[in-house]
Formats: C-alpha cells, sequence, structure tokens
C-alpha cells in the first residue's frame, strides 16, 4: 500500500505503517542496533508499510539519521513522517512552539534526513506558551516554502489529566487546539495513542477526524508490547525502559489484564496462525478508512507479522467478543 496526500488534505490509507522509536529512543538501549533496525526498514517497504514515522527527538536525532540511509536508496518508496516541536530537558521534555524554532527544526530534519522534502511534518507537542495560531502559520509556511507537503498533529495522552483532558472529555483540549488549527491550515493526519486497551479515541478523535477526512495515526496500537502476548508478568524490565516505571508493567497488573491478551488469542485461533499482534492490529484497521496503525518494532520477523494484519478480516462475532472483553487497569486505579 503506498500512502500519500490527496487534494483535499486527506491521507491515503488502508494498511500497517512503521514507528520507528524504537530503533532510537524508549525501551533498553541494550537491544539497539543500527544494522537490525536498517534491515527492519527495508523490510517494512518490501511488505507495503511504506508510512515511516519518526521524529527529531528520537534519540535525540539519531532516529532520523538512521532513516536517512534508508532514504538515500528507496526515498521513492516512503511516506516520510517526522515530528518537531519538543526539547530533551533534564528528566522532562520541553515543548516549543515558537515560529522561529519550527523554522529552525524543520530544516534541521531535512539535513538529517537528507531529503529535500517531509511528506507529513507533526507537531510532537503544543506549546502552553505560544498561541497556536502562531506554530501552525509558521508550519504553514513550510508548506508554501516546498520543505513540507502536509502538517498532522499528534494528540496529548489522553490519561495526562492535568493538560490532556477539557470540557469535551478525554481529548477535549486537542480538539479545541485543532479547531483553531484548522482556521490557519488543514490539519492532515492526528497521531495519538488508540490500541484495543486504550480506546479513548473512539469516542471523540475518531469521529473528528472521520467528519473532516483527517488520518488518524494509531501510536502504541500494540500496547507497548503487551497486546503482543509475548510478555511474561513479572519477568521486569532494564531500568532504562520506560516500562519499569508504567503504571500498566507492574507483574501486579500484567497479570490482571492478562483476560484481554487471551481474547485476541481467541479470537486468532479462528483465523488461521493469526497472533494476538495481528487480532489487535486489524482491530485498528476495522475502525474505519481513517486509521492506520503505527507499530513500533526494529525486528524484521515484526515488521512482517505486523504487515500481515492488514491481510485479516474481522467477522462481527470477532468484534464482538474483543468488545466485551474487561478494560485494561494499572496501578493507578
Amino acid at each position: 500500500m503506498r500512502y500519500r496526500t490527496m487534494g483535499s488534505g486527506t491521507l491515503g490509507v488502508g494498511a500497517v505503517g512503521l514507528g520507528c522509536m524504537p530503533m532510537s529512543w524508549g525501551y533498553s538501549a541494550s537491544q539497539r542496533d543500527g544494522e537490525s533496525s536498517l534491515r527492519a526498514l527495508n523490510v517494512a517497504l518490501d511488505e507495503g508499510c511504506s508510512l515511516l514515522d519518526t521524529a527529531d527527538i528520537y534519540g535525540p536525532f539519531t532516529n532520523e539519521r538512521l532513516l536517512a540511509r534508508l532514504l538515500k536508496e528507496r526515498r521513492d518508496e516512503v511516506f516520510l513522517a517526522t515530528k518537531g516541536g519538543l526539547l530533551v530537558g533534564e528528566q522532562h521534555l520541553v515543548a516549543n512552539g515558537s515560529p522561529a524554532y519550527v523554522r529552525r527544526a524543520c530544516d534541521a530534519s531535512l539535513r538529517r534526513l537528507g531529503t529535500d522534502v517531509i511528506d507529513l511534518y507533526q507537531l510532537h507537542r503544543a506549546d502552553p506558551e505560544v498561541p497556536v495560531e502562531e506554530t501552525w502559520g509558521a508550519m504553514a509556511e513550510l508548506v508554501r516554502a516546498g520543505k513540507v507537503r502536509a502538517l498532522g498533529w499528534c494528540a496529548l495522552d489522553p490519561h495526562d489529566r492535568r493538560r490532556g483532558r477539557g470540557p469535551g472529555g478525554e481529548h477535549g483540549r486537542t480538539l479545541e487546539l485543532l479547531s483553531r488549527a484548522q482556521q490557519v491550515f488543514p490539519v492532515t493526519a492526528v497521531q495519538a495513542e488508540f490500541s484495543v486497551w486504550s480506546a479513548e479515541a473512539r469516542a471523540e478523535l475518531l469521529p473528528w477526524c472521520e467528519a473532516r477526512g483527517i488520518g488518524l495515526l494509531a501510536a502504541m496500537p500494540l500496547g507497548s508490547g503487551f497486546l503482543t502476548g509475548t510478555l511474561v508478568p513479572g519477568s521486569g524490565f532494564e531500568p532504562d525502559d520506560p516500562r519499569a516505571r508504567h503504571p500498566r508493567f507492574t507483574a501486579e497488573m500484567m497479570a490482571a489484564n492478562q483476560p484481554v491478551v487471551a481474547g485476541l488469542r481467541r479470537v486468532g485461533a479462528r483465523h488461521e496462525g493469526a497472533t494476538p499482534a495481528q487480532v489487535a492490529l486489524a482491530w485498528l484497521l476495522a475502525q474505519g478508512r481513517q486509521v492506520i496503525p503505527l507499530p513500533g518494532t526494529k525486528r524484521a520477523s515484526c515488521v512482517r507479522e505486523n504487515a500481515a494484519a492488514a491481510e485479516l478480516t474481522l467477522t462481527e462475532r470477532d468484534l464482538a467478543e474483543i468488545a466485551a472483553l474487561p478494560a485494561a487497569r494499572d496501578s493507578w486505579h
């Protein structure tokens, strides 16, 4: 499947993309390997997963340089998505949406990626100190300058109650900002966490995107690995793996959420060879043509497994059974 922007500002959909973050950032540094990641990227293109999603902050900067090695040989096959607007501070991230910084960040990404145009340039986080109209206006200038083809928005995690929730519900604040940005320049895609065990986007973001022909990029569609069914409760994570501090990845909560994986496995058993991960991705694809899952991986075997989910068609019985699965729990509950 080739992804493309169309005249209406919508995103061509119909397959699984690839989130490149784990290749250079997040999870455990000891498991990163540039050569195996490059093989995974090439396999992604071979399997039709042409939407590759990265960000300047991944590394920082090293993920874009990794993709540059692929783009040097296969740029015409890639729908390239990257992000700007976040800086790495000490033990925290800082949003910077000033027009001057947006321009510098985009130019720096173009240099690192070794390309003259970015297909989808996304605002990683809105800067609370800068009116969104100013930030989005600067990004629109990048499109007019021919440096960027389309613009996207990364929604806050709905579990960030302090900043992410507004009067409209879990994504209320995000929808307010998106509506303001739309008045300045069309939003082509919105990226947000969306999965079987984090389905908040179905209630608000997805209908908003559908009504406007906007793509919804489903981040963490496999629940940071939990929905693959390969993680063992109590096995632990390396100290630099963020799951070591995540409220859903304590040994107690991983055990408590096993019925979710068991349900995906039962559905998969009705489809020859289907894995829990493929069922989870097929469920997202069944939510509508606007939805593009972006599973993150650095292994070629996982890329092949994830890509095959596009060929899995879930039945009404399957979808009803997944809908009846218990809600995911975490240690905040």
